[in-house]
């Protein structure tokens, strides 16, 4: 059974987004929360800088749609290569 590219890169993308906003949001709300996992995001991440504010929430998410959507579709193609 092989696995849809699209569908894999575009599902993980969506969790992943959104995970990262969720996170955010909530250390924005509850300072000190998840501090440790966005500092590990922050480093992995240029241009993010956990806590600074809602607008690096954003980049941050938009980071994790990109890097989430891209390490699926590779995923899937190579289990799609394999499976064959």
């Amino acid at each position: 059974m092989k696995l849809s590219i699209k569908a894999l890169a575009i599902t993980a993308a969506i969790i992943w987004g959104a995970a990262l906003l969720i996170v955010g949001s909530a250390n924005m709300m509850f300072p000190g929360y998840a501090t440790n996992f966005l500092e590990v995001i922050g480093s992995v991440y240029p241009g993010y800088q956990p806590t600074t504010g809602f607008s690096s929430v954003i980049i941050g998410s938009l980071y994790g749609v990109v890097d989430a959507g891209i390490g699926a579709a590779l995923f899937a193609w190579v289990y799609n290569f394999f499976v064959e």
